[in-house]
């Protein structure tokens, strides 16, 4: 049962990989539709390849502990395809989509869950409660530490800061780097792999400016490099003292094959999407611009997560009519709107 239960949770949480790249112009319905096509006809196969004894990888000795290729690697790629066929956002390239992070309160948080729930996704890997699964947990916890570190530390060099944000992208990067090899390798390597996963991941976020495509939250350069880090790595240290503590040896894995696998037939998915949008309009993938002005949580939700954006859509427009307006002293305002007048941090 476990090893049927642990790949089928896994699938419900790589198609939300890909959905990040597309933040802000990507229409809910067909992204729902592209969810389940995606997990049935990319990752099924390529975990089929990856983990059954009678997958093409699984015979040719590819070593994949937790994920490294069908999990990341593949849902990466298909977040390439996505923001490829979606297109860039409205103003992207501008400072107008200069965006920070809204709440680091969250993202830390957010990191926590991740990162406690990793544990339990490497070491669940080994189906048993044993000392194998002890050793994937010890340095999946390693590797989250110094990637942290790392990527602090990278970003410390360019900006003189010691970004919280950075830290929490550094620990993703090391839980990505160290899934591959978590059940193979010895607890003194986890630090290699995040040093080199975090400072490579860390340059690799350029990589969008090269390829331009719009990657809102770096799918690629966190899940893919990391991926592929991982996954040669593990070529390096991974140990057949560690892989016997279960007494089982199984061998798992692959990369470049998936990734691109995965990368095209995303595309074909999208395209096809794409195709029945132009007779569907409910099929759309693309949010119009208006929508994307609006917002989509606007749109198609009709909440806001935090009040503050609604409110500071109305100081946008305030500010927008005062330029229009002539400046006088006798210039009258609409007092039911209050148009004109100072805004306090206490109406904020």
């Amino acid at each position: 049962m476990a090893p049927w239960s642990l790949p089928t949770s896994v699938n419900n949480r790589l198609t939300k990989l890909a959905i990040g790249a597309v933040a802000e112009r990507g229409r809910m319905l067909p992204a729902l539709i592209y969810m389940f096509v995606w997990t049935t006809i990319i990752y099924d196969p390529i975990a089929c390849w990856t983990w059954n004894p009678r997958g093409w990888v699984f015979k040719m000795g590819g070593l994949d502990f937790s994920g490294g290729t069908p999990v990341h690697i593949a849902s990466g790629c298909a977040a390439l395809a996505y923001s490829y066929m979606l297109g860039k956002r409205r103003g992207h390239g501008t400072q107008e989509l200069n965006y920070r992070s809204h709440n680091v309160t969250h993202i830390v948080i957010g990191t926590v869950f991740l990162w406690v729930g990793w544990l339990g996704f490497d070491a669940g890997s080994a189906f048993g409660a044993n000392m194998r699964a002890v050793m994937a947990a010890v340095v999946t916890h390693l590797a989250a530490c110094t990637g942290g570190i790392t990527w602090c530390l990278v970003d410390y060099r360019l900006e003189r800061k010691w970004s919280t944000v950075g830290f929490c992208s550094g620990v993703v990067v090391g839980l990505v780097a160290i899934t591959p090899g978590s059940g193979y390798v010895p607890a003194w390597s986890a630090v290699v792999y995040s040093v080199v996963g975090g400072a490579v991941c860390n340059y690799a976020t350029k990589l969008k400016y090269f390829l331009r495509c719009d990657d809102a939250l770096n799918i690629f350069a966190v899940h893919v490099v990391g991926g592929f880090v991982g996954n040669i790595l593990t070529a390096f240290f991974a140990a057949d003292y560690i892989a016997h503590l279960d007494v089982i040896n199984y061998i798992n894995g692959d990369s470049v094959s998936s990734g691109v696998y995965s990368f095209f037939r995303t595309c074909l998915i999208l395209a096809c999407l794409d195709f029945l949008g132009k007779y569907f309009s409910v099929l759309k993938l693309r949010a119009s611009e208006e929508e994307e002005i609006l917002s989509i949580d606007d749109i198609k939700i009709g909440e806001f997560a935090y009040d503050y954006v609604e409110l500071s859509r109305e100081v946008k427009a305030l500010d927008d009519m005062d330029n229009g307006l002539v400046h006088s002293a006798n210039r009258s305002y609409d007092s039911s709107r209050n148009l004109g007048s100072p805004i306090s941090l206490l109406q904020l």
